[in-house]
């Protein structure tokens, strides 16, 4: 199994054989196997990426501020993502019906 870093640049090859340029987000996961890539949000298996040829050293260039700044709202956006779909609480409905009584004098 291939471990992939936070902010490599890899290639993913989907089911049709297109191929996208894109980043990590969250490392390999040790345990499923799977790694979280920006492309589409999906978790997939190092068979379906490749590290990009060109990336010298399999990070994404955080030259400027702006490029830094964006990656942490994207990573900070699926981070928020998968903790709603983790951490679902459950939600107390009143199914029973309550009776209105009158005042009494």
């Amino acid at each position: 199994m291939k471990h992939y870093k936070e902010n490599d640049t890899v290639i993913y090859t989907d089911a049709d054989g297109k191929r996208f340029d894109t980043f990590v987000i969250f490392e390999t996961d040790r345990l499923t196997g799977l790694t979280h890539i920006n492309h589409l949000n999906l978790k997939v298996t190092d068979a379906e990426l490749e590290l990009h040829p060109r990336s010298l050293t399999n990070e994404i260039p955080m030259n400027d501020v702006f490029s830094f700044q964006l990656f942490k709202q994207l990573k900070e956006k699926y981070a928020d993502i998968d903790n709603r779909a983790a951490n679902k609480g459950m939600t107390v409905h009143r199914d029973i019906p309550t009776i209105k009584l009158a005042k009494a004098s």
